[in-house]
């Protein structure tokens, strides 16, 4: 691998729907969709859209067939969406979606909670979305989530995800991604959960996603990287949280993924002013100040003008 290589860094924006669906305020597919357009023109390149689960359970992602509808071709943008089971698949091939995600738990406690089945039970209805993924000619992304911590059953072992990331990438998820739901983790953590997963999942496949409830997301984030990890899910303006854990707040935010970069030296492709821009237009729309220092910092220093 090149230099040049090993020092980009892809940056999987999770803002409009992990981020979304975790606010209270329920958006229009219209905003929605503004929100997916400003941080494509900011230069992120993968974008979780939508999610297609029932609307009943989860109303903030209501719509998702809509704004799938209206996305634009975009030369080099990939815009995804989360789908729990085969008729979400359904729905988003309908919708026009090209790449989707599905989500385990590596908590069973967790998995019983959130969707109301067991670890083995979910991978066995994802095996019937990877079939039908393939039989469409579309890829799959594999979350894990609790990766560290469950709020119901305490530590998560390493070893408990890597067993549950290794039967998501046998069955074809072609990305790993390791979710600290509750953002509890730490470096040392960060390291450990690696270690174990990239024995039995390529490090190239894996990738990080970071929540911030702890202040410990951009050191988890730079633990990853030095262990190899070069792919990080971000959420703009910190958008997000868990409503499963009380107090956990959203995703790293993408402006403080994108300065830390910046301050590495690292490739992501991602302006940071039009970053900000974005947040800025989605935190007008919520009615929320931002989660992201960074934006924090450059907005008291007058860099950061106000969303509309």
């Amino acid at each position: 691998m090149s230099r040049a290589a090993q020092q980009a860094v892809r940056l999987v924006e999770v803002g409009a729907r992990d981020g979304l669906q975790n606010e209270a305020q329920v958006l229009t597919p219209e905003v929605r969709l503004q929100l997916l357009q400003r941080l494509a023109d900011a230069g992120l390149r993968t974008l979780e859209a939508g999610a297609f689960v029932s609307p009943r359970w989860v109303p903030q992602m209501a719509g998702s067939d809509q704004v799938f509808q209206a996305l634009p071709e975009r030369p080099g943008v990939t815009w995804t969406a989360l789908v729990p089971n085969v008729q979400g698949l359904e729905a988003a091939l309908a919708a026009g979606c090209r790449e989707v995600a599905v989500f385990a738990a590596a908590s069973e406690a967790f998995s019983q909670k959130n969707i109301n089945c067991s670890i083995a039970r979910s991978l066995e209805r994802f095996d019937t979305v990877l079939q039908g993924a393939r039989a469409a000619g579309i890829k799959v992304r594999g979350y894990v989530s609790c990766v560290m911590e469950c709020p119901f059953s305490g530590r998560v072992e390493p070893e408990a995800v890597a067993t549950v990331s290794a039967a998501l990438y046998a069955m074809g998820c072609y990305e790993i991604s390791l979710g600290d739901t509750l953002g509890s983790g730490t470096p040392r953590a960060t390291r450990a959960l690696i270690k174990a997963c990239s024995r039995v999942v390529p490090v190239a496949a894996l990738a990080g996603h970071f929540h911030d409830t702890y202040g410990m997301a951009v050191a988890n984030v730079h633990s990853a990287l030095e262990a190899g990890v070069r792919v990080f899910d971000s959420s703009v303006a910190g958008l997000g949280g868990c409503p499963y854990s009380p107090g956990a707040t959203g995703n790293v935010a993408t402006e403080d993924l994108v300065y830390l970069l910046d301050g590495l030296g690292m490739e992501h492709g991602v302006d940071l002013d039009r970053l900000m821009a974005a947040g800025a237009f989605i935190n007008a729309r919520l009615g929320r100040e931002t989660g992201s220092k960074v934006a924090q910092a450059l907005q008291a220093k007058g860099r950061l003008a106000i969303g509309h």
